[in-house]
């Protein structure tokens, strides 16, 4: 069985967020796919499966399965558009969080995800340990986003991962006004195994919306400050934030588990 390694939300290797990607003819055992992504330790391993002219999608984690990935379905979208439909410009995964639809911009691909929403809670000492610093503002869905209002603190911040894990959401994510882009983020995931996630789409679908409504702009222009670092083109269209960016491919290996 083929697996592609492709560096998500960036056009150099060995920057933005690495996914593996499993073409299959047939879907593969639970377990099985486990193992896979425990044995990837990436933050995440995609699984594709063509339904009919379109594409069933999911996504594991090291720490189990989730209902919704940006950069692995970047990554598995790239893999389809140059490996397996070389001339559609148009894909619709069918998943978890309902259909997905993508298509090709020039050298970009261009993802149309559900927007999350910002139900607001209160700021609490558990976040500001958790953090190292205390956040002005809370949402929650499935993931946590604290809002704070200085860049250098998320380039930064040092989380205490066992706190972290106390914390209600899936993920955490925080995020300030930048510089250079409309809002810098980053995003931490112990709860998944994996402490920091370089680059995260699905996380912008409650990212952008608030720097949205905030800014009273459509558009906004984000960066993800890890080690690795990536930056993300966002549309809020209603409830649909529409996400691009670009990738490129690692390696192609061949998996032994039949």
């Amino acid at each position: 069985m083929k697996q592609y390694i492709v560096d998500a939300f960036t056009d150099r290797l060995f920057h933005g967020n690495q996914a593996a990607v499993c073409v299959l003819d047939e879907w593969l055992t639970e377990e099985l796919m486990m193992n896979i992504a425990k044995e990837n330790n990436f933050s995440e391993t995609a699984f594709t499966v063509k339904n009919g002219d379109n594409y069933d999608l999911r996504w594991f984690t090291p720490g189990g399965e989730i209902n919704l990935c940006g950069h692995a379905t970047l990554a598995t979208s790239y893999v389809l558009f140059n490996y397996y439909e070389k001339d559609a410009d148009e894909l619709t995964f069918h998943t978890m969080s309902g259909d997905l639809f993508i298509h090709r911009q020039q050298d970009e691909i261009v993802m149309d995800f559900p927007a999350y929403k910002l139900n607001e809670v209160p700021v609490t000492e558990q976040m500001a340990k958790a953090m190292g610093a205390k956040p002005v503002k809370a949402y929650i869905d499935r993931d946590l986003l604290l809002v704070y209002e200085d860049e250098k603190m998320i380039r930064e911040m040092k989380p205490d991962f066992e706190e972290v894990i106390l914390l209600e959401g899936e993920g955490v994510g925080v995020t300030a006004p930048g510089k250079e882009y409309d809002c810098v983020s980053r995003f931490f995931t112990p709860k998944d195994k994996i402490n920091e996630d370089p680059v995260t789409g699905s996380a912008h679908c409650m990212i952008a919306p608030y720097w949205a409504e905030r800014l009273g702009k459509k558009e906004i222009h984000a960066y993800q400050a890890s080690e690795r670092g990536g930056s993300l083109e966002c549309k809020v269209q209603g409830d649909r934030v529409v996400i691009s960016g670009k990738a490129v491919l690692y390696s192609v290996g061949e998996l032994f588990v039949n």
